[in-house]
């Protein structure tokens, strides 16, 4: 595989993924082409050009498959887009050239990202961001680029399901400024969108007392680029060290979300807890004149927490058939992505999530490209005869 091009690995697991989920391949392949960009044509001899975060072996992409109470299943692409040098500013400005170039094409909403995204993109308040569509994003300053948090500014999301157009959807890093400063950044964004009331009553009642910031972090805000009825502002808290009583506390600010469900899913998907290596990573889906969140998704780490991927594609599957979806389905999807046997790595198989209350009830499941990389099994792993 390494006599590949980035663009030729990734296409060669897109195209039998959308042929599983009975998708035409032939847009997602063109905007993969445009997410890559120039980068597509590097070598998989060579290594990564950005250590991007979207996958442990630094792919740039992620795919995710999204089981859906009331609908077909979904096909997501999760990517952080490489400027032509890579770095923060640089792929915060290739997103945003990416963004624009499908604006007209797919009928992107960008009201509200205009409305925030001075926030995010730049390293303080003061520093100013390009109107949309904008020419070039500003480069973050060393000092954001350095703190824990700094590891990426953009990341862009597309959604395909049978017989619509992609919707877009885009991921802010709250921490792009530093720790410290994403519950005010957050605040300010929500505020912004006519969201701090609900923005307010999650934290309140969903942080472990004396930790945000410290185990619990504010990791992502997602803001879809589409203005009906589903469109969705998500923000999304990671907690170290946790247990599923403790996901189950964080889901209960949710109305008619069940937090006992919370709770067994965590610990079906990757054991009594604590989770200790990545964390437990819950999302919140706010929406405008709601005084509270009105949807919860609870995200397992489940390579962290098994021996390999055999163990991974089983628990998963049993997950998948628990909340009744097919998991004949998931087997066939995990076999379009894999390049190798499943009990030869652990990784594949990145997360499980479930989802509660609107828009899309249902399993995702997340699979990584492995791309440039495989990690070993934690066990040692015996060849079939």
């Amino acid at each position: 595989m390494r006599h590949f091009s980035v663009l030729q690995h990734l296409a060669g697991q897109l195209n039998p993924l959308c042929r599983v989920l009975d998708l035409d391949p032939a847009v997602p392949l063109d905007l993969l082409a445009g997410l890559l960009g120039p980068h597509g044509a590097r070598s998989l001899a060579d290594p990564p050009a950005w250590l991007s975060d979207i996958a442990d072996d630094h792919s740039p992409v992620e795919f995710s498959v999204a089981f859906n109470d009331h609908e077909p299943p979904a096909l997501r692409i999760l990517a952080e887009v490489p400027g032509i040098a890579p770095g923060l500013g640089s792929n915060t400005q290739a997103a945003y050239a990416f963004l624009a170039a499908n604006a007209d094409r797919f009928g992107l909403a960008t009201t509200r990202l205009d409305a925030i995204r001075n926030l995010f993109t730049a390293a303080s308040p003061t520093s100013s961001a390009p109107t949309w569509p904008g020419s070039a994003a500003p480069t973050l300053t060393k000092s954001a680029a350095t703190t824990p948090g700094g590891s990426f500014a953009l990341w862009c999301s597309l959604v395909f399901r049978h017989g619509r157009d992609p919707e877009f959807k885009v991921y802010f890093n709250p921490e792009v400024a530093g720790i410290s400063r994403a519950p005010e950044l957050v605040e300010e964004a929500l505020g912004t969108l006519g969201l701090r009331d609900a923005y307010r009553m999650m934290l309140a009642r969903s942080i472990r007392p004396g930790e945000l910031g410290r185990r619990d972090r504010l990791s992502f805000f997602a803001l879809d680029l589409h203005d009906g009825p589903q469109a969705r502002v998500k923000l999304y808290v990671s907690h170290y060290d946790a247990d599923p009583a403790d996901a189950a506390r964080a889901a209960a600010v949710v109305p008619g979300v069940d937090p006992d469900e919370v709770a067994d899913f965590c610990r079906s998907a990757g054991g009594p807890g604590p989770f200790d290596r990545r964390p437990l990573v819950g999302s919140y889906t706010l929406a405008g004149g709601a005084a509270q969140p009105v949807g919860y998704s609870v995200y397992v780490p489940i390579r962290d927490y098994v021996d390999d991927d055999l163990e991974a594609r089983d628990r998963a599957a049993a997950l998948v058939a628990h909340h009744g979806f097919s998991p004949a389905l998931l087997h066939r999807c995990v076999a379009a992505v894999s390049r190798r046997p499943l009990g030869a790595g652990v990784g594949l198989i990145a997360h499980v999530s479930l989802r509660l209350g609107p828009p899309r009830p249902g399993v995702t499941v997340y699979l990584s490209a492995e791309a440039y990389d495989v990690t070993p099994p934690r066990s040692v792993w015996v060849p079939a005869a």
